[in-house]
């Protein structure tokens, strides 16, 4: 019953949100192109799985996926590393605070405010660093591919 009540409070969130912060149309990119890799690792991000769903059980039968709800919590100068979507789709809520993405497909970076929504798909690499002075919250809903949580369990 959770699960059926945290799945539609975020579809409604998504539904009323705009796909707002995107890059702009004259700085995407080819992937790689863009912002690069710095190398740095988690600081200052907490990051708890809320809930997730087996696929390969469900009606699309993905095996060997989740259906996933991650809460986020970026603290001030915090970072989430730099990871890819190429076999992770995922949509990222701003729950609160404001944040810069740098995507390997855009030559700026890219700011996000409260109830905008980020779509993360194949042919996107990127970092997010919160340069405010509060801590910023994200919910992430994303597929994810269980074979890779026994490679990298706190993948981001």
């Amino acid at each position: 019953m959770q699960l059926k009540i945290l799945a539609a409070l975020v579809a409604a969130s998504f539904s009323m949100a705009a796909f707002a912060g995107e890059c702009p149309a004259d700085k995407r990119v080819a992937d790689g192109l863009g912002q690069k890799n710095p190398g740095h690792g988690p600081k200052a991000v907490t990051d708890m799985v809320i809930t997730a769903t087996d696929l390969g059980s469900e009606t699309v039968a993905l095996k060997e996926h989740q259906f996933r709800a991650r809460r986020l919590v970026i603290q001030p100068g915090g970072i989430v590393p730099w990871h890819s979507h190429d076999e992770r789709p995922a949509m990222i809520y701003v729950v609160k605070g404001e944040i810069y993405e740098y995507a390997s497909n855009c030559t700026v970076p890219i700011l996000h405010k409260s109830g905008d929504v980020a779509r993360e798909s194949r042919g996107t690499s990127h970092w997010w660093q919160n340069t405010g002075k509060g801590a910023v919250e994200l919910i992430s809903v994303d597929i994810f591919p269980s074979a890779a949580k026994k490679h990298d369990e706190k993948m981001m």
